[in-house]
């Protein structure tokens, strides 16, 4: 151990040992990846140099907790001292190749950086007294501390832009991006990769399971099809109960990827799915679940399994090392807007297939996000395959104007005659679905309305007549414990072979996340594609043995609810004009072309003008403008804030307040590991009895703060709760806004 040389101190590693890490990541990503688009050589260099500013004084004074001195300036601009550019040169490095080098290791930790190349280089005297003593064989030889640095490499924020520098932009996306990841992973002590050697061995074994219970079972048209082209970008849009999950592993293979969904539920249930069917081992080794309670589901996991190792396992989701992460849209592709760091995300995604399911749910803004994320990826050489039941002709439009390059979209239907269509051109309204259920007997009954509101209404309208123990209601405002409940109820009620009968009343929160089966549903109009997802999760892949199975009430004289608040005014009124004509049997093939025909540009003109205005407006963001964190609050904007309803908060003061003061504790001088499992374990205490809003809901109503720590909080909502209902009626700040009405 070199004790002038320290790279970190907890636990302690000098200069050298730590760039012998991040060379043995070089070599292993290396081999498992032999064609990226990188210099290796560059790589190699930017490596060895990137720490060495670390030498200084100041920062081994820091380090070792003998002084902070202030005014400190970035190790990663005191390394350019040691990069010897005509060495550079002698080996072959044109100007370009060594100012990418140069900007690499500079910005390896990227800051602002308010400080000029004299400012950077009055320190360089500094790295002196220990870089006099330092050994290193990997450093070239003769090497030297500069006195000024090369304004032809390098000079304080003159960076590689995208339209200016074209493909040295991407270069140094690589560059920077992988040095980044060889950094983080050899501080962390894992591997920057873990080869996925087993997803194809997995998708032969579960196939050979189900031959085991039917012998004649075997991929279907839509599974060899994704199966055959895994090198293509793919588009396939397929009806419900086709198998698209396995469609979407066979075409990942034994390549490294990613599998996005819009709903935590839908990646929970996913994740669930895989580790039950499919990957039945080494889970902490193969596959993530990333986002923003991936922690508190990884505790779940280590209950189950005591050997896996949470907090390595946790790691190597974060740093996007596992061979297949499932996860939501913000935590990929937040990369468009070239924060400062982005780098390393995008040239992981470069090597990368990323499979994206149900595009229809997404709105136009992250619809924008997504767009403009697959022609990231795409120019990077990533790939993608977009799976999804229903697909906006406008979607096609959008990738063609981002210069995507794909395969034509497939469709796969099969012959099966699932639904009857009754079109009602009313409210919705608990007399007509007493009436019409009477006609089919005792049945499995699912009830989908577009607002919390709407829904209320008719779960309490329907137990008047039905009885309370009949009748159930869901939507995403109960607490996780309460919807977790409800959601394995459903779940089970929706088997096809229960026979339980009754009604559940829900919101499009059933939509895409819950594998259901029911025999008649109920439901307001939203648009044709919510029409068509809802009609999925009745007779899921059974034959049509009724005369009407499904029944969209469109409204009549009244708007049907949420449209104008998160329901588009246009979308609704062009499907609803799809639906004049509508009686009777209605096909897959009828069902995509409907679709196609309303979804167009032409017909939806400001819609898709809004998916335009916010390409265009993240294109037009410089790059490194934003911080992550900066970015992490733009996509905020469109995610969730966690509450306790007061009532919840009323019930449980004993354990909430518990888990707070443990959140509160001082754990200098324990374990991290430790520490991180305490507080984990009284975070999901915490967020079991949490209700998640949008965001722009919750600035409106009243939330009383308890604060934990500088960067936690707890917001208690002021309103009743139970779980029969969820929140009731939240004190709104401004007084007069229906708060269930704006929510689903």
């Amino acid at each position: 151990m070199d004790e002038n040389a320290l790279a970190k101190s907890a636990p302690k590693e000098d200069i050298q040992t730590h760039t012998d890490n991040l060379l043995k990541n070089v070599n292993l990503l290396k081999e498992l990846y032999p064609n990226l688009k990188v210099d290796w050589g560059l790589l190699h260099w930017a490596c060895v140099y990137h720490d060495l500013g670390k030498l200084h004084f100041k920062f081994q004074d820091r380090i070792k907790g003998i002084k902070h001195h202030p005014g400190e300036i970035p190790h990663g601009l005191l390394s350019l001292a040691m990069i010897d550019h005509k060495a550079l040169k002698n080996m072959g490095y044109d100007r370009n190749a060594i100012k990418l080098l140069y900007q690499a290791v500079a910005y390896h930790h990227d800051r602002k950086m308010p400080f000029q190349n004299e400012e950077i280089e009055k320190e360089f005297a500094g790295l002196y007294p220990n870089f006099a003593s330092f050994e290193y064989d990997k450093l070239p030889e003769k090497l030297k501390i500069a006195t000024e640095i090369n304004q032809r490499y390098f000079s304080v924020n003159k960076r590689f832009y995208e339209e200016r520098d074209k493909d040295l932009f991407f270069e140094f996306i690589m560059l920077e991006g992988l040095l980044n990841r060889m950094d983080y992973a050899a501080s962390a002590g894992i591997p920057v990769e873990t080869p996925n050697d087993f997803l194809s061995a997995s998708m032969d074994e579960l196939m050979c399971s189900w031959q085991e219970v039917d012998e004649n079972t075997n991929w279907n048209d839509l599974q060899i099809y994704m199966r055959n082209k895994p090198d293509k970008n793919l588009i396939v849009i397929a009806q419900t109960g086709m198998g698209k999950t396995e469609a979407g592993l066979l075409w990942l293979g034994n390549a490294k990827g990613f599998f996005t969904l819009p709903l935590k539920s839908a990646i929970n249930a996913i994740y669930k799915r895989i580790s039950e069917k499919i990957v039945r081992e080494k889970m902490d080794e193969r596959v993530g679940l990333l986002h923003s309670d991936t922690y508190i589901k990884y505790l779940e996991q280590g209950e189950k399994d005591e050997s896996i190792s949470l907090d390595t396992y946790y790691t190597k989701t974060r740093q996007l090392s596992l061979p297949l992460t499932i996860c939501t849209l913000d935590q990929l592709f937040n990369f468009v807007f070239r924060y400062r760091g982005f780098e390393q995300k995008l040239a992981t995604l470069s090597y990368s297939k990323v499979i994206i399911d149900e595009v229809q749910m997404y709105s136009p803004e992250l619809i924008a996000y997504l767009v403009l994320g697959l022609h990231y990826i795409t120019r990077m050489e990533g790939k993608f395959a977009i799976l999804t039941a229903t697909l906006p002709t406008l979607f096609l439009d959008l990738l063609r104007e981002q210069d995507i390059i794909f395969e034509p979209a497939q469709i796969f239907t099969n012959d099966i005659i699932r639904h009857s269509l009754k079109v009602l051109d009313e409210d919705i309204n608990s007399k007509d679905i007493v009436d019409i259920s009477k006609q089919y007997g005792g049945k499995k009954i699912l009830v989908i309305c577009n607002t919390i509101k709407s829904a209320l209404k008719l779960y309490h309208q329907l137990a008047q007549v039905a009885g309370k123990q009949q009748v159930w209601l869901l939507h995403s405002h109960f607490t996780k414990e309460d919807r977790s409940i409800k959601e394995s109820h459903i779940m089970e009620m929706g088997k096809r072979e229960n026979t339980q009968c009754g009604i559940w009343v829900a919101t499009q929160i059933v939509e895409a996340s819950l594998d259901i089966d029911f025999d008649l549903l109920f439901t307001e109009l939203s648009d044709l594609n919510g029409l068509f997802q809802r009609m999925g999760r009745c007779y899921r892949n059974r034959i049509l043995d009724m005369e009407y199975n499904c029944f969209v009430f469109t409204g009549g004289n009244k708007r049907c609810s949420g449209v104008g608040a998160f329901i588009d005014k246009k979308v609704h009124n062009c499907s609803k004009e799809s639906l004049v004509g509508i009686d009777g049997i209605i096909t897959e093939g009828q069902k995509i072309a409907m679709v196609e025909e309303l979804y167009t540009k032409e017909k939806l003109s400001d819609y898709y003008r809004n998916i335009k205005e916010n390409i265009d407006y993240v294109k037009s963001i410089n790059e490194y403008e934003f911080s992550k964190t900066d970015v992490n609050n733009k996509f905020r904007s469109i995610d969730t804030v966690s509450v306790i309803p007061r009532g919840v908060y009323n019930k449980y003061p004993v354990e909430i307040n518990e888990a707070i003061n443990i959140l509160k504790a001082d754990y200098s001088g324990v374990d991290k590991s430790e520490a991180r499992v305490h507080r984990a374990s009284a975070r999901r205490i915490i967020a079991e009895q949490t209700v998640d809003i949008p965001f722009y809901l919750a600035q409106k109503i009243i939330l009383k703060k308890i604060y934990i720590n500088a960067y936690e909080q707890l917001s208690i909502a002021e309103c009743e709760y139970n779980s029969q209902e969820g929140i009731i009626k939240p004190d709104m700040k401004t007084g007069g806004e229906d708060f269930s009405s704006h929510s689903f």
